[in-house]
C-alpha cells in the first residue's frame, strides 16, 4: 500500500478501522468473563489477557499490510523489545483505558496509528462496548460498528470536523482514569464554562466529533496512547500541542515513546486562550 497521495493515507485508515473492529471481538470475549485477570507492569499500569491477545492479533496482520514497517506496540515494549528508529512506523496501543476495561465500563479502545515524520498521519480508534468507530487519513470520519465484523462501508461513513469555540467558552474533557493535580490546577485557573470525565482515547475523538473543545493532559501518557486519536483529531481540524504550542511529536525513541504534557484542542481559538 503506497504512503504518497491524501487517497493513500485515506485508504490506509479504512483499513486500520476495519482491523480495529475485527480485533474488538477479542476485548468483548474476555469482557464477558466472570472476572478479568490482571497483573501490573513495570510502569505499575496493569495488563490482562484482552491487551495481549489483541496485540497478537492486530501485529501480524499489519505486518501483512504494510510490509517492512516498523511496528512499535504497547505490550512489546512492555516486555523489553527493542525498536530501530525509523521515519515512518506504526504505534499499536491494543487496549487503551485497561482500567476502564477491568472497572467494565465501555469506555476503552483499541488503536493503530500511522507516524510520518514525527506527526500522525492515519490512524483508527474503535470502541468495541459502545460500537463506536473513528479513523482519518486525510479526511476524518465516524461510524456505528459491531465488534468482529468488517468495518462499516462509505455510505455509513459520517466526515468530521471540530466546532467552533462556544461564546460561553470550551468543555473541557479531563481522564476519568488520570486526573492529577497539574490538570486540576489548569481547569481551575482558566476559562473552561464545563468539564466531562471521559476514559480512553476517546477524547480526542470527541473533539473530532465537535462534542467538547479541551482536553488538557500533563500526567504522563505514551505515543501509542494518542497517535490514532491524533490523527483523527488533527484531520477534523483540531490539533494536540505541546506546553511550547509546538504540534506534539512522535517517534521520541529515546524516551521510550513517552509524551510530555500536552493540551489537545478542537477550535484552534481554544488553544490560544492559553
Amino acid at each position: 500500500m503506497g504512503l504518497e497521495s491524501d487517497e493513500d493515507f485515506d485508504a490506509l485508515a479504512a483499513a486500520f478501522a476495519d482491523l480495529a473492529t475485527r480485533a474488538g471481538v477479542i476485548a468483548m470475549d474476555v469482557l464477558a468473563a466472570p472476572t478479568i485477570d490482571a497483573r501490573a507492569k513495570k510502569d505499575a499500569s496493569p495488563v490482562c489477557e484482552a491487551d495481549e491477545r489483541i496485540e497478537a492479533f492486530l501485529t501480524p496482520r499489519l505486518a501483512e499490510l504494510l510490509p517492512g514497517l516498523p511496528i512499535v506496540a504497547e505490550e512489546a515494549a512492555a516486555a523489553g523489545a527493542a525498536f530501530a528508529r525509523a521515519d515512518t512506523f506504526l504505534l499499536v496501543d491494543p487496549l487503551d483505558g485497561t482500567r476502564e476495561f477491568l472497572a467494565r465500563s465501555g469506555e476503552f479502545t483499541v488503536n493503530i496509528g500511522l507516524i510520518v515524520a514525527g506527526a500522525p498521519r492515519a490512524g483508527a480508534v474503535f470502541a468495541p462496548a459502545l460500537g463506536q468507530l473513528w479513523f482519518a487519513g486525510a479526511r476524518a470520519f465516524a461510524a456505528e460498528a459491531l465488534p468482529g465484523r468488517p468495518a462499516p462501508p462509505p455510505a455509513a461513513w459520517r466526515p468530521l470536523r471540530v466546532r467552533a469555540l462556544p461564546a460561553e467558552g470550551p468543555t473541557a474533557l479531563v481522564s476519568r482514569s488520570h486526573l492529577d493535580a497539574a490538570t486540576t490546577a489548569f481547569l481551575e485557573t482558566h476559562r473552561v464554562a464545563a468539564t466531562r470525565d471521559v476514559g480512553s482515547s476517546i477524547k480526542f475523538c470527541l473533539l473530532a466529533e465537535g462534542a467538547a473543545d479541551l482536553y488538557p493532559r500533563f500526567g504522563p501518557t505514551m505515543e501509542w496512547d494518542t497517535a490514532a486519536g491524533d490523527a483523527v483529531l488533527r484531520a477534523a481540524g483540531g490539533g494536540v500541542v505541546d506546553p511550547t504550542g509546538r504540534p506534539l511529536l512522535y517517534g521520541k525513541a529515546g524516551e521510550a515513546y513517552r509524551n510530555g504534557p500536552f493540551i489537545a484542542f478542537g477550535d484552534p481559538a481554544a488553544a490560544r486562550l492559553y
